[in-house]
C-alpha cells in the first residue's frame, strides 16, 4: 500500500523450510530478497533469472511443489517455500544432495543449490528424459555429466527406497 509514494510496510507471515517466519515487508519486495536479506537465506541467487548467470530459471527455492518462486512478491506468497537449506535433516544431507557429492558434482558452486533443487524435483516426478528437465540449468563450469550422474544415483535410490517401503507394508 502506498500513501503519497511512501510504500507501508505490510505485516506477513512466511512458511520457509518448515518454520513460520514473520516478516514486514513493503509490499514491492520480492520472495528472493525478503529470503536473503531478511532472513539469511542466501542459497538462491539472485541473477537466476538473467542467461549471463549460471543460476536456473527453474527453482532454486520452490513454492510448494516445484512452482517457480522467482517472480513472486513476498506479500502474496500463501504456500510452504523449501530452498537447498531445507532439504537437509540436520547433518543427514538429502539423496540428491548427497549425489551430487558423491558425483562431484558441485564445481565451483554457483549454480549447484538451483540445480540440486531442479534435481529433487527431477526425481520427486520420475522424469524419464533428465537431460531435457534439466536444460533449463545453465552451469559455467560444465558439470553436466556429473550432475546428470548424480540426478541418476538420486533416482536409483529413491527408487530402491520405495521398493523397501513397499516390501515392508
Amino acid at each position: 500500500m502506498a500513501i503519497r509514494g511512501k510504500e507501508i510496510p505490510v505485516d506477513i507471515s512466511l512458511d520457509i523450510n518448515g518454520r513460520s517466519e514473520p516478516l514486514s515487508v513493503d509490499p514491492g519486495v520480492t520472495l528472493l530478497d525478503a529470503l536473503r536479506e531478511r532472513l539469511g537465506v542466501t542459497g538462491r541467487r539472485r541473477k537466476a533469472a538473467t542467461a549471463a548467470s549460471a543460476a536456473p530459471a527453474r527453482c532454486t527455492s520452490t513454492v510448494s511443489q516445484c512452482s517457480p518462486a522467482l517472480p513472486s512478491l513476498a506479500a502474496t506468497v500463501r504456500r510452504p517455500v523449501t530452498t537447498v537449506e531445507g532439504l537437509s535433516t540436520g547433518d543427514e544431507l538429502h539423496p540428491v544432495q548427497r549425489a551430487f557429492v558423491d558425483q562431484d558434482a558441485l564445481q565451483c558452486g554457483f549454480c549447484t543449490s538451483g540445480q540440486i533443487m531442479s534435481a529433487v524435483a527431477a526425481v520427486r516426478e520420475d522424469v524419464s528424459d533428465v537431460r531435457e528437465f534439466m536444460s533449463g540449468n545453465l552451469c559455467r563450469c560444465s558439470a553436466y555429466p556429473n550432475i546428470i550422474a548424480a540426478i541418476k544415483q538420486a533416482s536409483e535410490q529413491a527408487a530402491a527406497d520405495t521398493r523397501r517401503a513397499d516390501a515392508t507394508v
